[in-house]
């Protein structure tokens, strides 16, 4: 999990690849930032594979920038990656 989150302009988004050992903790991964996106409100785009996820986070409706609840949100997924790591 060495990639950090890029910031983007276009349309203004957050992004980030985060990669596992195995699809089991992935798939742990994915339920543990399901349950997180219900308590948030917040609802990132993600695509992934056997072993990754790529995660979007955009900006609310209206909004012309990133604000502190996008970043708070991509700072506590950080943390479940890495406590789903080990």
């Amino acid at each position: 999990m060495n990639h950090e989150w890029q910031e983007r302009a276009r349309p203004v988004r957050l992004e980030r690849r985060y990669e596992f050992s195995d699809y089991s903790t992935l798939r742990d991964f994915l339920d543990r930032a399901a349950e997180l996106s219900e308590l948030e409100g917040l609802y990132p785009d993600m695509g992934f594979g056997r072993d990754y996820v790529n995660i979007t986070i955009h900006v609310e409706e209206g909004d012309e920038a990133l604000g502190d609840e996008q970043h708070q949100f991509a700072h506590a997924l950080d943390q479940l990656a890495s406590e789903t790591a080990h």
